[in-house]
C-alpha cells in the first residue's frame, strides 16, 4: 500500500510533466481551454502542416481559409513552402492576396507577389493578375501598382485581356487622370488589345470630365473605323458636355444622330436635355419635350418633372407649377424640399394664402419639415391678407 501522500505526489508529477511537454500544446484534445479560439486554429493548422502525410490542394486551402489572423498568413505560407508536396495553386494564392487584402495588408500583398514572380511555380491565369489589380485599384489606392501590374503581364508571359484593360482605363478616369488615360489607351496594341465600344465609351468619358470635348467628339467618329456601334452610354457624356456648355442646339444634334443609328434614347439622355432647356429658359420647348419624350416610350422619371417644376418656377409660372406639382404627387413622385420652398415664397408674395396653404400641407405629407423662414413667409402673408378664412385656413395648418 503507497501512502497518500506518495500518491498526492505521484498525480501531481504526473499534470506537471504532461503541461510541459509541448506536444500537448498541440493536441486537440487538450483539457485546458483558456487558449481563445483563433489560437485553437493556428495550433490545428500548425499540426495539418507538420504532418509528414501529403496535403491535398482543397486540405490546403482550407488551412488558409480557416487563419483567423492575417498577420500570420505569411507564416503558415512560408511553412507550407518548405513541405515537398509543396504545390500552390492560382486558388490559393487567390485566397491568400483576398484575406490579405481584406485585413489591409496590403505590403504583405506585395510580399506574396514577389515570391510568386520568383517562384514561378505555377501557370497563373488572366483572371488573378485581373483580381490583382482590381485590388490595388479598389482597395489599396494604389494605382500605380495597378498600372504597373498591367505593363508587366506581357513580360511574364501574360496578356491582359479588354476586361482588365477597360478596368484600368476606368479606373484612371474616376481617380482623374487624365493624362494617364491616354497614355494607357496608346498602348492598347502593345498589350494585344482589340479596342471595343466600352474601351471608346471610357475614352469618352474622360474627355468630356476633362473638358476636352473636341477630342470626344472625335473619339465618336471612330466606332466605324473601330468596327464598334456607339450606345446610349456614348451618346449621354457627349450631351451632357455640349449642355453644360451651353451648345444645346448641337446636344439635340445627337439626339437625331441617336435615332438615325439606330440607339433608342433613354430617360437620361432626355433628363441631360431637359435640364439644358431649362438652364436656357426654354421652358415651353421642355414640355414639348416631355410629351415628345413618352410618344417614344420612354417614360419620364421624378427627376424629368422636376426639370419642368424648376423651369416654371424660374418663370414665376407659379400657378402651373402647382398643377404640375400636383400631378407629381398622384403619380407617385415626391417634389424636392427646394420646389416646395419656391412655390411657397411664390404664392405668399403674390399673397395667395390658400396657394400657399396647399402647397404646405403637401410639403408636410410627405415628410418634409418647413423651416422658420418658410412659416415667417405664411403667417406674414396671412396677416397681410387680413381674412378671416386664411386665419382659419392658417390654424388648422399648424394644429395638424
Amino acid at each position: 500500500m503507497f501512502s497518500s501522500k506518495l500518491v498526492a505526489w505521484v498525480t501531481c508529477s504526473r499534470i506537471t510533466q504532461h503541461l510541459a511537454s509541448p506536444l500537448h500544446l498541440l493536441s486537440s484534445s487538450s483539457p485546458i481551454h483558456s487558449c481563445s479560439a483563433s489560437q485553437q486554429h493556428s495550433n490545428a493548422n500548425n499540426i495539418r502542416l507538420n504532418h509528414k502525410d501529403w496535403l491535398a490542394p482543397n486540405e490546403v486551402l482550407k488551412i488558409f481559409d480557416n487563419l483567423k489572423d492575417p498577420s500570420s498568413v505569411l507564416a503558415v505560407l512560408d511553412q507550407y513552402s518548405k513541405r515537398k508536396d509543396y504545390k500552390p495553386t492560382e486558388a490559393l494564392y487567390t485566397l491568400i492576396i483576398n484575406k490579405l487584402a481584406q485585413a489591409k495588408k496590403f505590403d504583405d500583398v506585395e510580399e506574396v507577389l514577389k515570391k510568386i514572380k520568383l517562384e514561378k511555380s505555377c501557370r497563373l491565369s488572366e483572371e488573378f493578375f485581373y483580381n490583382v489589380i482590381k485590388v490595388y485599384g479598389n482597395m489599396a489606392c494604389r494605382i500605380n501598382r495597378a498600372i504597373e501590374t498591367l505593363y508587366d503581364m506581357p513580360k511574364n508571359g501574360y496578356w491582359p485581356s479588354v476586361k482588365t484593360f477597360n478596368f484600368v482605363l476606368n479606373l484612371l478616369v474616376s481617380s482623374k487622370l487624365f493624362d494617364a488615360v491616354h497614355e494607357i489607351y496608346e498602348s492598347a496594341a502593345k498589350l494585344g488589345i482589340e479596342i471595343d465600344a466600352c474601351c471608346l465609351n471610357i475614352l469618352i468619358k474622360g474627355l468630356c470630365e476633362s473638358g476636352n470635348l473636341e477630342a470626344a467628339l472625335y473619339v465618336l467618329d471612330e466606332f466605324p473605323k473601330q468596327k464598334c456601334s456607339p450606345s446610349v452610354r456614348t451618346f449621354s457624356p457627349l450631351m451632357r458636355s455640349l449642355c453644360d456648355n451651353g451648345k444645346l442646339d448641337e446636344a439635340f444634334g445627337l439626339l437625331n444622330r441617336m435615332e438615325k443609328e439606330g440607339v433608342d434614347p433613354d430617360t437620361i439622355c432626355f433628363n441631360i436635355l431637359l435640364s439644358g432647356l431649362r438652364k436656357q429658359g426654354r421652358v415651353e420647348e421642355g414640355m414639348v419635350l416631355l410629351e415628345e419624350m413618352k410618344m417614344k416610350g420612354c417614360e419620364p422619371n421624378p427627376g424629368s418633372y422636376q426639370e419642368i417644376l424648376y423651369g416654371l418656377l424660374d418663370k414665376e409660372r407659379f400657378s402651373e407649377a402647382k398643377q404640375l406639382m400636383g400631378r407629381m404627387i398622384s403619380s407617385g413622385a415626391t417634389p424636392s424640399f427646394v420646389s416646395y420652398k419656391k412655390l411657397i415664397q411664390g404664392f405668399c408674395e403674390e399673397n395667395l394664402v390658400v396657394d400657399a396653404d396647399w402647397v404646405l400641407k403637401q410639403m408636410v405629407k410627405q415628410g418634409f419639415v418647413p423651416k422658420m423662414g418658410i412659416w415667417k413667409q405664411v403667417v406674414l402673408s396671412v396677416l397681410l391678407g387680413s381674412r378671416a378664412s386664411d386665419y382659419a385656413t392658417f390654424d388648422q395648418i399648424v394644429n395638424q
